[in-house]
């Protein structure tokens, strides 16, 4: 790792980021909507047991798809740790370490949830924390944007908007599934943009100094 952060330039770590964060689109979404959505209900460690048993190969698929994703998220902090540290170092650091916690957080979830230490409550609960982390890293990196020179202020100003919309996982609002659906499009969108951004612009971006 330490090696990526001294050796890694802007220019590819904003490659980086980008292709990790779209790639992780697809992955999450066959995970949580196909595969992992069929365990992760209402029930207790028993009935989960019974569910791996039936669809071991299903769960197993599931397991390795957000694991995968988890490991995109990590490569994803510390590349923009990369990217961010050029405008302020402490909150390029910051930002990193609240990706890293996000991930690390959902690893512990997701494998306690696997090998049946925890039931779907406390995978719930767990999985409600390392949001709480996620909604932080997005609220400081929209920050560390707005604060830098190199990046567009409007994509700072978007991350810092989608950071607030996250506060849906914590507080059920009894939303529409309208508005709903417009709440996750803004995450989604805040990321992306600026993962695109990233790439298209990444020849432009100022270059660390690591001495």
């Amino acid at each position: 790792m330490k090696n990526f952060i001294t050796n890694v330039s802007t220019s590819k770590a904003a490659m980086v980021v980008g292709v990790a964060f779209i790639t992780s689109i697809f992955i999450v979404t066959l995970v949580d909507d196909f595969l992992l959505a069929n365990f992760v209900v209402p029930g207790d460690t028993a009935v989960l047991a019974r569910d791996i048993e039936t669809n071991a190969r299903l769960f197993v698929f599931a397991v390795i798809g957000y694991l995968l994703v988890l490991v995109l998220d990590s490569i994803i902090g510390l590349a923009l740790y990369v990217v961010l540290k050029p405008a302020n170092k402490d909150l390029a650091l910051l930002t990193a370490i609240l990706r890293l916690l996000y991930a690390f957080t959902l690893i512990i979830a997701l494998f306690g949830l696997a090998f049946q230490i925890i039931d779907v409550y406390g995978y719930a609960s767990l999985k409600l924390m390392g949001y709480i982390f996620f909604a932080l890293h997005i609220l400081i990196l929209g920050y560390s944007a707005f604060k830098a020179k190199y990046i567009p202020k409007s994509l700072g100003v978007l991350l810092i908007v989608a950071s607030f919309t996250y506060v849906v996982f914590f507080i059920d609002f009894h939303l529409s599934e309208t508005l709903n659906a417009i709440i996750m499009s803004t995450m989604a969108i805040a990321e992306l943009s600026l993962s695109v951004w990233l790439m298209m612009k990444r020849n432009r971006l100022p270059e660390n100094s690591f001495s």
